[in-house]
């Protein structure tokens, strides 16, 4: 396991008050509240770098730069996650739609929602995944 991330251990231990002084309120938004950022707003969205994204509360690797995709969509978009195991998925019935919602597998932090409208040549899925939800470790 890479140093940055945080152990499922260390995770049960942190309270939401922990949480609080470990994100920035927009993370904690985001992550802990399920919110969204605005559409074009956030710093990934037109992100070309290479690397691996992880989940901005507790660093488990989720996406591959080579599964970003441009969605048009105003978030940055995926079409496959790193693995198998990376993020639990959800149906979200909020806010009147039927959505399906990505969590960090790790801790369990909102990511954003997958649909399946992604690029038919590869997986056909699109993780559409709030910038502030995650952070690129540039290779």
């Amino acid at each position: 396991m890479n140093d940055t991330q945080l152990s499922k251990t260390q995770i049960d231990q942190l309270t939401e008050q922990d949480w609080q002084n470990r994100l920035t309120a927009e993370q904690y938004h985001i992550l802990r509240n399920k919110g969204t950022e605005r559409p074009f707003t956030g710093k990934y969205n037109d992100c070309k770098d290479t690397g691996i994204y992880r989940c901005g509360g507790c660093g488990a690797k989720l996406f591959t730069s080579d599964a970003k995709f441009d969605s048009g969509c105003g978030w940055p978009s995926f079409d496959k996650t790193i693995d198998d195991t990376a993020v639990d998925e959800h149906l979200d019935t909020s806010h009147g739609m039927r959505r399906i919602e990505v969590t960090c597998n790790n801790c369990g932090g909102h990511l954003g929602h997958v649909f399946p409208d992604g690029p038919k040549d590869t997986t056909g899925m699109r993780y559409c995944i709030n910038s502030v939800a995650i952070n690129l470790d540039k290779s």
